[in-house]
């Protein structure tokens, strides 16, 4: 609901996500060593209560709660790329400037990503009366209001949806809450204004209805009851009832593009704790000749509704990192080739039954992990269909069906074979790169060497030196100021996880939709389902009229 209610920051991405720009920074520039990032804030703002918006409360939201180790255990990485906090310094009421150890040219992604907003949410007027450091009777005044210390009470203030009185910089503030519904009313103060001076935004009130049910869901939409929904009601198997029901609920479509590079990527654990599995795994001829043996095409037609098209774990066509060469590498459905990989990786030998040996004679069998909650609902149909395509080729594997938890357990553990996802970065891959090479857990091919990127070797697995390589370039590239250069950079990261193909994808997450009513006007006919989703269309220029 944020990113619904308001897409205020320092600075937002253009609605393409092609390209950022300034918000409540009225402009900014950084200096010629790319560690100064220099923002001037527009003057005059005030958040939703009346009080001036200024520098001080971003020095406040970064030293005083960000850096502050009893509210937060660690500083949020893309402000510590290096592991040392980049320093706030105040030029002016108006003024502000980070500096980074070293140079840092992925900054402004940042800031206009999810990651930026609590610079921007955090008013020092209001939060600091729970602060030790501006108010010595911090401890007590929590103890008396339930709290065991003050900073459980000034996280609980931070709360913009538990607690109403939380000032706010958006179009929208909270006004009323329930189980089944919550309530934004205009922000008096709202600091935007169209093109002939009127204050934005132009809806008075926003209601947002808390529903699980998808029949129920789908029954008020069909009824012309709710304006607007991108999320809930986007699946193929709702859009011919939703469109039978368009004159009766006066309601249309519009597109929805997913930012993700794929439907579901396969990842074979690359570090495996059994020596045996690992050096099978990281064969790249196993990895190619259980890529060829997939039918991608039958799932689009069996799974997908015919939705998609056959696609690695690489960057989606509208990216600015887009290869049709990686994309479309070993997705041809062929079994001779499929075989001749994998005897290739020394897999020929089979049991009686047909399986393929191991080099140390055992049966290759191994499980992949599938998230029951928190994931697509076509995942386990998919690999059922997969499961039978690797069982031709002579490749015997196991489903495991968990819960989230359990699942992410595993993943962080290193205690898995494989597993599925979802491919994210496929529009953002320089903010979120885990498919293209191992940068953190994200990276399931390859935990351990993730976490010793991520660590700077003080953890994890020191991965090979190919991938170390990759790894140099990603660093070159995040810290190159020059758009072209960064671009260069990290389009030589893809060429390498091009080369290297960590893991296999199926299906390009396909176009879903998104529902508005006839009254509800200014709606875009696209919009990419990447936070701030829908908040790059200017939420609040749209307008209602019967």
């Amino acid at each position: 609901m944020n990113a619904t209610a308001g897409y205020d920051q320092i600075l937002r991405w253009d609605p393409t996500f092609t390209k950022t720009f300034p918000d409540i920074a009225e402009s900014y520039d950084i200096d010629e060593s790319g560690k100064e990032h220099r923002f001037h804030l527009r003057e005059g703002m005030r958040w939703s209560d009346g009080h001036p918006f200024t520098a001080d409360d971003l020095l406040f939201a970064y030293n005083d709660v960000l850096l502050n180790e009893e509210l937060y255990p660690a500083a949020p990485a893309y402000l510590a790329p290096t592991g040392a906090p980049a320093k706030i310094r105040k030029i002016d009421n108006h003024t502000v400037a980070f500096t980074f150890d070293l140079p840092n040219g992925i900054f402004p992604m940042w800031l206009a990503s999810s990651e930026g907003l609590s610079l921007v949410t955090l008013p020092r007027h209001y939060l600091s009366r729970f602060h030790p450091k501006f108010n010595a009777d911090a401890e007590d005044s929590a103890r008396q209001q339930g709290f065991s210390q003050w900073s459980q009470l000034l996280l609980a203030k931070t709360d913009r949806w538990g607690n109403p009185d939380l000032p706010t910089l958006s179009a929208w503030k909270p006004a009323a809450a329930s189980t089944s519904r919550i309530v934004l009313e205009r922000n008096p103060y709202y600091w935007k204004v169209d093109t002939d001076g009127n204050q934005l935004p132009y809806i008075d009130r926003i209601a947002y209805h808390l529903m699980s049910d998808p029949q129920v869901i789908l029954l008020k939409v069909s009824n012309g009851e709710i304006d607007f929904d991108m999320w809930r009601v986007g699946t193929p198997a709702f859009k011919p009832v939703l469109a039978s029901k368009r004159e009766q609920g006066r309601f249309h479509f519009f597109d929805c593009n997913w930012s993700f590079n794929n439907n579901m990527n396969i990842a074979f654990n690359l570090c495996h704790k059994d020596p045996a599995l690992r050096a099978v795994f990281q064969n790249k001829d196993f990895r190619v000749g259980m890529s060829y043996a997939i039918d991608r095409k039958e799932i689009i037609t069996g799974v997908l509704q015919r939705q998609g098209r056959p696609w690695q774990a690489a960057p989606r066509p509208e990216s600015v990192f887009y290869d049709e060469e990686f994309a479309t590498q070993y997705t041809e459905h062929d079994l001779a080739k499929a075989n001749e990989h994998l005897d290739r990786a020394g897999l020929g030998q089979r049991d009686g039954n047909g399986f393929r040996l191991r080099p140390d004679g055992r049966r290759l069998f191994f499980s992949v992990m599938v998230p029951s909650t928190n994931g697509d609902p076509t995942f386990a149909p998919t690999m059922d269909l997969v499961r039978g395509y690797w069982r031709a080729v002579g490749v015997d594997v196991n489903i495991q069906s968990l819960d989230i938890t359990l699942y992410t357990s595993r993943t962080n553990g290193n205690d898995f074979d494989a597993q599925v996802y979802q491919g994210d970065g496929g529009l953002n891959a320089m903010l979120i790169p885990q498919w293209y090479l191992p940068t953190g857990a994200g990276s399931r091919f390859a935990v351990p060497w993730g976490e010793w990127y991520e660590s700077r070797g003080r953890a994890g697995e020191r991965p090979p030196a190919r991938v170390r390589e990759q790894l140099a370039l990603y660093d070159e590239a995040q810290q190159t100021v020059d758009l072209k250069e960064q671009k260069r950079l990290f389009m030589e990261v893809l060429r390498i996880s091009k080369e290297q193909f960590y893991a296999i994808g199926t299906s390009l997450a396909p176009r879903t939709f998104g529902v508005a009513t006839d009254r509800l006007h200014n709606v875009p006919k696209n919009i990419v389902r990447l936070y701030p989703n829908p908040g790059a269309t200017n939420l609040p220029q749209f307008f209602i009229e019967d």
